[in-house]
């Protein structure tokens, strides 16, 4: 069965270092007439607002540019845009986001997998929850992550990663983000962690990997300071939740099966066909 039909919602930011390289692997990935969404927070930098109209302009893809009148944080922003999606699952790029093959069904599959999946996750570079690191490129994770039969996705403790896929019966049953409480990453953390609290699940899609290019610090990686105070407050348990999945490196096992499959696939080429490899 074909999936739904998902629409993709970057978040712009400033100062966008990454948004150039993130819409061209959009370009590269997503089959023509995708529809893609640039919610850009009114950043000051002209400049952004050029890249992202004159990208929109002559893309093969369904491309929108969404630009608030005035900074309302990244949580409005994204509620405000979400609003502009439907009822549709929506996956959330950050603008520091590089797509890599066939990241989009992968997570579309893992979704359509868990009628109760809320958020699921793809592998990131970044060192936080779903990453993954070493020197390998992009595409190469990914086709190895890709290859591999993942029978059970694993849970998360919160939002992981630039690509995060959100399902919209989900966002519709928990009334979207607390931007009341939150102005920033936590709000995705507090959905989460609401998600959970009535039986949904957070999930990591094992099989999509994203490339982080300029820096989750930059773009709103995580929830910040201030952020973690009201998170705390409101959910007691949450940095020890997430300080334990981290210690006791719960994605080991997913992490070491990639490894394997990337040191069979770099073996490939010419002298490993010619020796039956």
């Amino acid at each position: 069965m074909t999936p739904a039909r998902v629409a993709v919602l970057v978040a712009v930011q400033a100062p966008a270092a990454g948004l150039d390289a993130c819409l061209a692997a959009l370009e590269r990935t997503l089959p023509e007439g995708a529809p893609v969404l640039l919610a850009d927070d009114a950043s000051a930098d002209p400049r952004i607002a050029a890249l992202a109209r004159g990208w929109c302009g002559r893309s093969r893809l369904e491309a929108r540019y969404l630009r608030q009148d005035e900074p309302q944080g990244l949580a409005r922003n994204l509620q405000a845009a979400l609003a502009q999606c439907g009822e549709a699952d929506v996956a959330l790029l950050r603008c520091d986001g590089e797509a890599t093959p066939g990241w989009l069904p992968q997570l579309q599959r893992a979704a359509a997998a868990d009628p109760r999946a809320a958020t699921v996750a793809a592998w990131s570079g970044e060192d936080e929850l779903a990453a993954f690191g070493g020197p390998e490129v992009p595409a190469a994770i990914a086709e190895a992550a890709a290859s591999l039969d993942w029978p059970e996705p694993p849970a998360l403790p919160a939002a992981a990663g630039p690509a995060l896929l959100l399902r919209g019966t989900a966002l519709r049953a928990l009334g979207g983000l607390d931007v009341d409480t939150f102005s920033g990453w936590g709000a995705l953390d507090d959905f989460c962690r609401r998600a959970e609290g009535l039986g949904w699940r957070n999930l990591l899609c094992a099989s999509a990997y994203v490339a982080s290019g300029a820096g989750g610090a930059v773009v709103g990686g995580g929830a910040g300071l201030g952020e973690i105070e009201r998170l705390q407050s409101r959910w007691p348990d949450f940095q020890e939740r997430v300080a334990r999945f981290i210690l006791e490196d719960r994605l080991r096992g997913p992490r070491e099966r990639i490894r394997a499959r990337l040191s069979e696939l770099s073996r490939r080429g010419p002298q490993g066909d010619l020796f039956g490899d």
